[in-house]
C-alpha cells in the first residue's frame, strides 16, 4: 500500500477548535442568510442551529454539490445574501466549483469551509487538508480576493465581521480538530427539504 505523507512545506499550527462550539461562534445568526448546509456535517450543525431549518437546505448526499448550489443560489438570488457551509473533504471533491465562483464573482456568496483534515463520513481517513494541502491558498489562487483563515478563537471575530460585512465574495477555513459534528435529529427527505427551503425563500405560493 502507497504510504501517504505530509507536505513538508506547509507549516500549519496544530487544529484545537472543536467544531460544535467554532461553527456556531463564527455563524451566531444564520437566520441572515440562506444557508446551503454541504454534506452530514455541516448541515448538521446549521440545521441544530436554526429554530426548523427552513432557511436551510442541508445536504444528506450529493457530496460535492454544497458549493454549486450555494452558487447557483447566490446569483439567482443576487438581493440576498447566501452562506455555502462544506467540509474539506466534500470540497477536495469539486475545487473547479471554487474557480468558478472566483471567476463569476457574486458579492453576496460566502463561503465556509470547516476544515478537519479528515473524511469524517467514510471512516476518518486522512484528507488532503490532513496531509498537508491548504485551501485558504487554494481559494486565493483561484482569484478569491477575501480569504481568511481560523485557527485560534483570536481569529474569529475577524470571519464574523466578513460574513456579515459588505465586503462581496469571501472564503473562510475554519480549522477544527477531529471530533463529532453536532447532531440533530432531520429529515432525509430530498422533496421535503426542497419544498420547506423554497417555502422560507419564497413564501406561500
Amino acid at each position: 500500500m502507497a504510504q501517504h505523507k505530509r507536505i513538508q512545506n506547509a507549516n500549519l499550527p496544530e487544529a484545537t477548535l472543536d467544531r460544535r462550539q467554532a461553527v456556531p461562534a463564527l455563524i451566531p445568526n444564520p437566520h441572515d442568510f440562506l444557508v446551503i448546509g454541504g454534506l452530514a456535517g455541516a448541515a448538521q450543525e446549521l440545521t441544530a442551529m436554526t429554530d426548523d431549518g427552513a432557511g436551510v437546505y442541508g445536504l444528506g448526499g450529493a457530496m460535492g454539490a454544497a458549493l454549486g448550489m450555494g452558487l447557483g443560489l447566490a446569483l439567482a438570488q443576487p438581493g440576498r445574501k447566501v452562506l455555502a457551509v462544506t467540509g474539506d473533504g466534500e470540497l477536495l471533491m469539486n475545487l473547479g466549483t471554487l474557480a468558478t465562483c472566483a471567476v463569476l464573482n457574486p458579492g453576496n456568496l460566502r463561503i465556509v469551509c470547516v476544515d478537519n483534515g479528515h473524511y469524517g463520513e467514510t471512516g476518518n481517513q486522512d484528507s488532503h487538508t490532513g496531509l498537508g494541502v491548504q485551501l485558504d491558498r487554494i481559494a486565493a489562487g483561484c482569484g478569491i480576493s477575501t480569504v481568511h483563515t481560523i485557527h485560534t478563537e483570536a481569529d474569529m471575530a475577524e470571519g464574523r465581521r466578513l460574513l456579515e460585512a459588505d465586503v462581496g465574495l469571501c472564503f473562510i477555513l475554519l480549522r477544527v480538530k477531529e471530533g463529532p459534528a453536532l447532531r440533530v435529529p432531520r429529515s432525509l427527505d430530498p422533496a421535503f427539504t426542497r419544498n420547506r427551503f423554497r417555502m422560507a425563500l419564497l413564501g406561500k405560493a
